[in-house]
C-alpha cells in the first residue's frame, strides 16, 4: 500500500538552457548538438558521434525564445568570464557578444531592458555548473557538456 523512499537520493538533473532563435541557422545547429548529446548520454554513450567526451549524467534541456532576465544576464556574463571554459578562451564573451552594441555590463543591462531583441542568440547555459558559451561554436557546446570542466 505505502511505498517507502529508498535510501538513495535522486539527484535532480542539471538544467541546460538554450536561448534560441529558430530563424537562425546557428541556433538550430546548437539545438541539434544539444539534442544529439542528450540522446547519447541517455543511451549511455560517453562520447558524441564525432568522439567528443560527454558528461555521464543526464541533463534537462530547456529551450527558450525569451531573452534572459536581468539576473540571468548577469549570471551568464559571470559564467562566461569565470568558468573553467573561460580559461581556455572557449566560454569567454564580452557584453557586446551577448547584447548588441553593449560596451560593458551596465550598458548590456540597459540595452536589454530597453530592447529584449538586442540579446544575441544562441547562448547555451549550464546553470548548475556555472558555465555558459556562445551557441555558435559546436566545440564550445560539447566542452560545456563534458565532465572535464565541471
Amino acid at each position: 500500500m505505502f511505498r517507502f523512499k529508498s535510501h538513495q537520493q535522486h539527484k535532480t538533473l542539471d538544467i541546460i538552457t538554450l536561448f534560441h532563435k529558430p530563424t537562425l541557422a546557428s541556433s538550430t545547429k546548437a539545438l541539434n548538438v544539444l539534442q544529439r548529446a542528450s540522446t547519447a548520454i541517455k543511451e549511455g554513450s560517453a562520447t558524441t558521434s564525432s568522439g567528443s567526451p560527454l558528461r555521464t549524467s543526464e541533463f534537462e534541456l530547456n529551450v527558450t525564445e525569451e531573452p534572459p532576465t536581468p539576473d540571468q544576464l548577469s549570471l551568464i556574463m559571470d559564467y562566461m568570464t569565470s568558468s573553467p571554459l573561460a580559461s581556455g578562451g572557449i566560454g569567454v564573451g564580452k557584453p557586446g557578444d551577448l547584447v548588441s552594441g553593449a560596451t560593458d555590463r551596465p550598458d548590456a543591462m540597459k540595452k536589454l531592458k530597453e530592447n529584449a531583441d538586442s540579446f544575441i542568440r544562441p547562448v547555451v547555459v549550464d546553470w548548475n555548473n556555472g558555465k555558459a558559451v556562445l551557441g555558435t561554436n559546436e566545440s564550445a557546446i560539447l566542452k560545456l557538456l563534458s565532465d572535464e570542466t565541471s
